[in-house]
């Protein structure tokens, strides 16, 4: 089985790239984040690797990180998750943020998934969440994503906004827990506040003093 492969990209698609590996070109399902942080066409290339093996065929889907297979993993766990669907989450909602989408029950970020229906989102939410309480928001290990390279290829990549600082999240909720509130409202309260600002780079101040505003709302 394969669990990381290191190339040159040949081909980028909508869903999924070849990777040149010594001459020889493998057909690597990714999402839509992964395929606009590795690169264009040309550029060197490194993906984690999760093999699918069926009676009628073998499917190869990439990661950026450790963290995105990891939870491509934990998503096709779930029933009626399958390869597809879960690529469409990870698409939609970067794993480092998943954590915190699960905990606070929030299933219209799951929702803005191609294929992923009301009953499922909440199914994905009410199973996963156990696995996702005792979680450090952030602390899980994953590589710090590449600086996108100039598209070499006229595919169409989704732009990628700057990176979330996880740990003012996780210190806003821990703020919020230490002045009595319950962890799953505070995850919910910090996550609402971090959408309407649409801001990654909000302050702890500004993004705590906003959660409070939706606790007390």
């Amino acid at each position: 089985m394969f669990a990381k492969l290191t190339g040159k990209i040949d081909t980028l698609m909508t869903d999924s790239l070849i990777l040149d590996v010594g001459g020889v070109g493998y057909h690597v399902f990714a999402s839509g984040r992964t395929l606009g942080l590795i690169g264009g066409v040309g550029d060197p290339a490194a993906l984690m690797i999760d093999t699918h093996v069926r009676e009628d065929h073998i499917h190869l889907y990439g990661f950026a990180s450790v963290q995105e297979r990891d939870w491509f993993r934990l998503l096709t766990g779930v029933q009626g998750v399958g390869a597809k669907s879960a690529l469409a989450i990870l698409t939609v909602c970067p794993a480092e943020r998943l954590p915190i989408v699960i905990a606070s029950n929030d299933v219209a970020v799951l929702r803005q998934a191609d294929g992923v229906g009301p009953k499922l989102a909440a199914r994905i939410a009410s199973e996963l969440k156990d696995k996702v309480q005792h979680m450090t928001l952030g602390a899980a290990a994953h590589q710090p994503p590449a600086p996108k390279a100039p598209q070499k290829s006229s595919a169409k990549v989704e732009e990628i906004a700057p990176p979330v600082d996880l740990s003012i999240d996780h210190d806003a909720v821990s703020a919020l827990v230490n002045l009595g509130y319950g962890r799953a409202e505070a995850f919910s309260a910090v996550m609402t506040a971090r959408q309407k600002s649409n801001d990654n780079q909000m302050s702890f101040d500004s993004l705590l003093k906003s959660a409070l505003k939706e606790l007390a709302g």
